[in-house]
């Protein structure tokens, strides 16, 4: 929470859940002009209305798609920016992409790894982590006992 309050731009792509509604939190909220038709047997009639709503809602941000964005930028005292909450999509241009991925080269092997050399040093990291998790477990132990002895 603290890393997310001390951004000043935002920049994502497509979330979901409590992000999504921080986010459009985050990004404040808008009027919107509203209107509304009611229809009886003698008479329609119309009411406009305006409402304040958020201005990316969190649906619009879970269903956003590849290529799309929503964000928010800070400005500065020098360089004040009217409009800091965007929605935006990337336009590509697939040809291009195309051509420049077909002068690509691979890349090279530095060297060959078996399924049992990947899965031993899978074993080893997460081997690591327990010791890691069982030292720092019993330092804190130590370090609450001698609070308590005091």
């Amino acid at each position: 929470e603290v890393i997310l309050n001390i951004a000043g731009n935002i920049i994502c792509g497509q979330i979901s859940g409590e992000v999504a509604k921080s986010l459009s939190e985050r990004f404040g909220k808008i009027m919107q002009d509203r209107e509304t038709v009611s229809i009886n047997s003698s008479d329609v009639s119309i009411s406009r209305s305006k409402q304040l709503e958020s201005a990316i809602p969190p649906s619009k941000i879970s269903s956003l798609s590849s290529g799309e964005f929503v964000g928010m930028v800070a400005d500065d005292a020098s360089e004040k920016i009217k409009l800091k909450v965007f929605h935006s999509e990337i336009i590509l241009d697939q040809d291009r992409i195309e051509r420049e991925a077909q002068g690509c080269q691979e890349i090279p092997r530095v060297r060959q790894a078996s399924m049992e050399q990947i899965q031993d040093n899978y074993m080893q990291v997460k081997l690591d982590v327990h010791e890691i998790i069982a030292a720092e477990m019993k330092h804190l132990r130590s370090l609450s006992k001698s609070e308590n002895d005091t």
